[in-house]
């Protein structure tokens, strides 16, 4: 890839809430946003879209709403429940980013916090 193409890239992201309250999912959803901008030296600009999505025993706060306190109230964002898959892991706030980077796919760093490492064991390196 040439130095200066920008490309377009998906990254993902999740973190266990601690409860369902408005307070924490927002929180959580400030969290994982700043690590994924961190981890991957994202700017607003480069963001093209955000996608969360929760358990469905998170729904005290649209994680979207994470965007405006962040001062990012301009980039379009969604929110929906995962589906209610039996044993599944419980008060899980997911993220996926769509946007432009100057990074090859492998690059990518995704992030998925605490337990929620255990979702993607592939990626066991970009868990924290």
């Amino acid at each position: 890839m040439e130095e200066n193409t920008y490309v377009f890239r998906a990254i993902r992201g999740a973190v266990q809430v601690q409860s369902n309250t408005v307070e924490e999912i927002l929180k959580s959803s400030i969290r994982l946003m700043d690590e994924i901008v961190s981890a991957n030296r994202l700017e607003p600009k480069d963001i093209i879209s955000v996608f969360f999505t929760t358990s469905q025993d998170l729904n005290a706060e649209y994680p979207a709403a994470a965007l405006r306190k962040m001062g990012w109230g301009y980039i379009p964002a969604l929110c929906a429940h995962e589906m209610n898959v039996p044993g599944g892991m419980p008060m899980v706030l997911r993220v996926l980013i769509h946007c432009t980077v100057k990074k090859s796919f492998g690059s990518v760093v995704h992030k998925y916090l605490g337990r929620t490492a255990e979702l993607r064991p592939d990626l066991k390196g970009d868990a924290q």
